[in-house]
């Protein structure tokens, strides 16, 4: 087998991922073969021998990719949600005062305030308190702290649907459902604890998915990481517009479950329950994934 021995900050280090028992199938090519082992001194030609470090790498990579897959199905879950946030938001009441009234727009506000807030309590609070149970220097493994991500994100779309549920109700009781452009007299503020969840959800998911994905990445692919993050963004955001577009064709253009004039006939809460059902089979395929997964194993000797 051919080793790897790399030389960082004037200092020789030995920078090993140790030998696993996974894909075991590409370790053949760290294989040296007669041909090669009769010139040991010779130069190896690395399109045709690898290094365990190198083929440990892959290994990493490969073990990755289901995790991040699973990113992607939550983006496409969240990526439209705040459109329809917005369209909701305009058809209530908006006003902090007589003279004062918040734009629908800047709902968003909360979500972010709650991702800033949730932050710090997770760092500051949550962390030092699981540290004693888990003895984990990071409180939760970035698995389970994903894990919790998934759950709430879920709780957060069902929410979501029954609050749609009961802006209709009010529409319906003051016979404004054919009205769209009529404020209908539920406070905005309804909308609040969805964008909440929404924010304590990103704290867990987003934050752990990044660590996830720079912690398991080798460590010359650890820029990349981020990268990876965005591609799963971008993924995510493209099949949550062909959703959006599936519905529309599938639910009719009459009574379409998201009508593009009246929200009030429509079914968004058909959508958000849908959405849910979605995030529910993608957390079961996250908890297999991350039954199965196996942590990297590092060794790093300094000299």
């Amino acid at each position: 087998m051919h080793l790897l021995v790399q030389l960082k900050a004037c200092h020789l280090v030995f920078v090993l991922i140790l030998h696993s028992d996974q894909f075991r199938w590409l370790d053949k090519a760290a294989i040296i073969t007669e041909e090669e082992a009769k010139y040991p001194n010779a130069q190896p030609n690395l399109w045709n021998l690898a290094t365990i470090h190198r083929i440990e790498e892959l290994k990493c990579i490969i073990r990755m990719l289901p995790i991040w897959a699973s990113g992607i199905l939550l983006i496409t879950s969240s990526s439209h949600q705040n459109s329809f946030v917005i369209i909701q938001a305009r058809t209530m009441n908006r006003h902090l005062s007589h003279s004062f009234q918040i734009s629908p727009a800047n709902m968003s506000i909360f979500n972010v305030l709650t991702m800033m807030i949730g932050v710090i309590l997770y760092e500051r609070l949550f962390v030092p308190f699981a540290r004693r149970f888990t003895k984990n220097r990071a409180g939760i493994t970035c698995l389970q702290r994903m894990g919790v991500g998934f759950v709430i994100n879920i709780i957060a779309t069902i929410v979501s649907a029954l609050v749609e549920i009961k802006r209709k109700k009010v529409a319906s009781k003051y016979q404004l459902l054919d009205n769209p452009k009529a404020i209908i007299p539920i406070s905005v503020f309804w909308l609040v604890p969805q964008y909440c969840l929404h924010g304590v959800a990103e704290v867990f998911m987003s934050v752990g998915h990044l660590e996830f994905l720079f912690d398991q990445s080798p460590e010359s692919m650890r820029s990349s990481a981020t990268a990876l993050y965005c591609i799963a963004t971008a993924i995510g955001s493209f099949i949550g517009t062909l959703l959006v577009t599936l519905v529309h064709d599938y639910t009719g253009k009459e009574k379409s479950w998201l009508p593009d004039r009246n929200l009030n006939r429509g079914k968004l809460e058909c959508y958000y329950f849908l959405v849910s059902g979605i995030q529910v089979i993608n957390f079961i395929y996250y908890v297999i994934c991350a039954w199965f997964y196996t942590y990297k194993p590092l060794e790093e000797i300094s000299e």
